[in-house]
């Protein structure tokens, strides 16, 4: 399977995990993505989503001095980023639980697989 698609769809969420756990500047957080296991995960989209949950207003920055170059701009978690996190963590939970009783319940009846989302 194609995973890239699937990468779109949950970078936002993967980022903020990432920096949930420590702040970090552009590369340093695609590292992290990548040694947690999402490898194929591109520095352009990376770095284009860090401006996009900054725009939102789900992440601060700050400039920190480099001895060995450049200073880098570092991205920190705020509240506004915890919520989203939260609220996409449980979105991402609902979603798995589903997918997972679709693909290993594929020989149930159709009216079973109707309902899983149902919240009666």
């Amino acid at each position: 399977m194609d995973t890239t698609q699937l990468l779109k769809g949950v970078l936002d969420v993967a980022v903020l995990a990432v920096i949930q756990e420590e702040d970090g500047y552009g590369y340093d957080i695609v590292r992290r993505l990548r040694a947690a296991g999402l490898k194929e995960v591109g520095d352009a989209s990376v770095y284009g989503t860090l401006r996009r949950l900054y725009t939102a207003g789900a992440l601060s920055t700050y400039v920190v001095p480099s001895d060995g170059g450049p200073h880098r701009k570092y991205y920190g978690i705020n509240a506004e980023g915890r919520t989203m996190l939260a609220e996409q963590r449980a979105s991402w939970t609902r979603f798995a639980n589903t997918m997972s009783l679709l693909l290993t319940e594929q020989h149930q009846p159709t009216a079973t697989i109707r309902t899983i989302g149902d919240k009666s």
